[in-house]
């Protein structure tokens, strides 16, 4: 009896031992974790929002919120927290309760390689002239077209606005132009789409449907050497454009929000004639007659199709790693921007998607981007602020009857008859007239690359590619508006202009990259593909009467080209130092007769790094960072 009670209280000391074990085990675990508070920023004090935070060494971490903040629980004190972010340098810190953290940009990373046809190369040895801006570079404030993020950024590259209405084109000039007959405007490539630069009927900008917020970089190419590779469309210079692509950098979802707010109006107004100084000047001018009869209005036209306009921006995306580790991006754009002449108003809505996968330990590479977007550009008559300032100042905006000739809207007459030579009343031009542009487009790509297992230095490369856009052109004037009397049919009769358009543009690309160095001294990169590319676009052309009256013969047309080359390219340095360039791209076009389709174009190009020199190494005042 005793053995049992003492077997039992041996027992039970052995549970309260295990107990006491566990409790002080899980009071050390517990002691050992650490909370980390801290805040992450730039080295120009601005937060990095979305930055990695992770615990080196395990699965542990978090992501900086709107200001900068994070909160981390680490496994014990001495842990340490590595940091990432996209263009800034990575980050290994040992915790403290309290951090700040200030990240330096990576400037090898957002400087040294630039994209140029076919390929990429770091600037440094670029023999060619290569421009590369990136967002942080991009003009400020109001960016409605892509073409506004260039304007005063790249040397040697002008940027004028045709207009200055919201969503218009921009003539956009490399070292100014190089035909007399032809275009001038410079060849744009979309994420390795040569996009075609023909015009888009009713509309003038050629790249509208791109948004702003998605763009990751613009490369330009100036010289014969840079953009000899894309042939003889490249004779006026390149744009290459890369779209922004999903991070390699953490797995959770990261989402993007901005807007953009925005107010125009004109700086100042030209100086006209006053009513009343208009009524004592006109008598004196040679050859009107005493008899001239005046308004008694006092009217300040420009005034009258003048505004303070508003504008708003919004972009959202989402970008992170998805199904087996799989980078991907998606982001919606809308822009909705008035403009400082009354009824003037444009309208996109953007979409930009893309997934970047990657197979058999890297290498193989896929790249499909999507775009589409949808322009509404409601315009107005070109000829309004020149009627603007040349109309009647002591005439009013409106008089006689809402049903009459003019509907309502002051126009000369004649015997009581519209006269047929007469400027337009600006605002009657405004509010009678209904002038919409609407595009669809899309442009995608899927980008294939391969690094042959076992010879790494060989990349196999294709890509396919798509631009399909419908355009449409309408203007709407009804019957007995003033504008009517002096255009169309000059008797008052209404007018629905209509032009419809389609354009497609296929592509593919097979092209092979090596590139090797040899004894550390000799640099040899070489390029060699074939290109295959489709035109199309067909347009109809209709003017018709508001109750559907045939005014004028439509006019229908229907063409399409195919584009056939092979192109090649060879770099070699020597030291980093000397350097040497050669392309050559072969072209043939069903445009020309057969017999006369090809055409051969080449370059080269040399390069000597004399900054890298014995002699000038010490110096500070040269650089290659700003190369252009």
């Amino acid at each position: 009896m005793q053995k049992e009670k003492t077997n039992c209280i041996c027992k039970q000391s052995q549970r309260l031992l295990w107990l006491l074990l566990a409790l002080c085990f899980s009071l050390s675990v517990s002691a050992q974790q650490t909370t980390v508070k801290g805040n992450i920023t730039d080295t120009s004090g601005y937060e990095v929002i979305g930055a990695n935070i992770m615990e080196k060494g395990t699965t542990n971490g978090t992501v900086s919120d709107l200001d900068g903040n994070f909160i981390l629980t680490v496994s014990n004190p001495q842990a340490v927290i590595v940091i990432r972010y996209i263009g800034y340098k990575e980050v290994e810190m040992t915790v403290k309760p309290v951090m700040k953290i200030v990240m330096q940009e990576d400037s090898e990373l957002l400087e040294d390689v630039v994209v140029i046809g076919y390929g990429s190369v770091k600037k440094g040895d670029a023999t060619g002239s290569v421009t590369a801006i990136k967002p942080d570079e991009f003009n400020k404030g109001l960016r409605t077209t892509a073409q506004d993020a260039l304007v005063g950024k790249v040397p040697g590259v002008n940027v004028i606005s045709s207009s200055g209405a919201p969503g218009s084109g921009s003539t956009i000039r490399i070292r100014s132009g190089a035909s007399l007959s032809a275009s001038n405007d410079p060849l744009i490539v979309i994420d390795g789409v040569p996009v075609d630069n023909s015009t888009i009927e009713g509309g003038g900008n050629i790249i509208g449907g791109i948004n702003p917020n998605d763009i990751e970089t613009f490369t330009v190419l100036k010289d014969a050497s840079a953009t000899a590779i894309y042939g003889s469309r490249a004779s006026n210079g390149v744009i290459v454009i890369t779209t922004k692509k999903g991070s390699e950098e953490g797995g959770r979802p990261r989402f993007n929000y901005s807007n953009n707010l925005s107010v125009s109006t004109i700086t100042d107004k030209l100086e006209v004639l006053t009513a009343d100084e208009f009524r004592k000047f006109v008598p004196t001018v040679t050859g009107v007659p005493a008899s001239a009869v005046y308004g008694t209005d006092n009217t300040d036209w420009q005034d009258e199709i003048y505004r303070t306009s508003f504008g708003q921006e919004h972009n959202f995306s989402v970008s992170g790693k998805g199904w087996k580790n799989t980078p991907y991006r998606a982001s919606l754009g809308y822009t909705n921007q008035n403009g400082v002449i009354r009824t003037n108003n444009y309208q996109r809505f953007t979409f930009n998607g893309g997934l970047s996968p990657k197979f058999f330990d890297k290498h193989l590479s896929i790249d499909l981007n999507v775009k589409v977007s949808y322009e509404d550009n409601q315009k107005v008559d070109e000829s309004v602020v020149n009627n603007a300032l040349r109309y009647d100042p002591t005439r009013p905006v409106k008089s006689g009857d809402a049903n009459g000739a003019g509907l309502g809207y002051f126009i000369w007459t004649n015997g009581g008859s519209p006269m047929a030579i007469q400027t337009d009343n600006p605002v009657a031009q405004l509010e009678l007239q209904d002038i919409h542009n609407k595009v669809t487009r899309s442009i995608g790509n899927a980008a294939i690359q391969y690094k042959i297992h076992g010879f790494e230095d060989l990349v196999l490369n294709a890509n396919l590619g798509y631009d399909i856009l419908k355009s449409k052109y309408e203007k709407q004037v009804p019957d007995k508006a003033g504008m009517m009397y002096t255009s169309n049919q000059k008797d008052g009769t209404g007018l629905n202009h209509n032009i419809e358009q389609n354009k497609r543009n296929y592509l593919l690309d097979l092209y092979a990259n090596y590139s090797h160095t040899f004894n550390e001294k000799h640099d040899f990169s070489a390029m060699g593909g074939y290109g295959w590319q489709h035109f199309w676009k067909k347009s109809d052309d209709t003017k018709v009467s508001p109750d559907g009256k045939e005014l004028f013969t439509p006019t229908h047309y229907e063409s399409e080209y195919y584009l056939l080359s092979f192109y090649g390219r060879l770099n070699y340095s020597y030291d980093h130092r000397y350097m040497v360039t050669a392309t050559l791209r072969g072209d043939a076009s069903s445009r020309f007769a057969k017999g006369n389709r090809w055409g051969l174009f080449p370059s080269v190009a040399l390069g000597w790094k004399i900054i890298e020199e014995a002699f000038l190494k010490e110096q500070e005042t040269l650089s290659l960072r700003n190369k252009r």
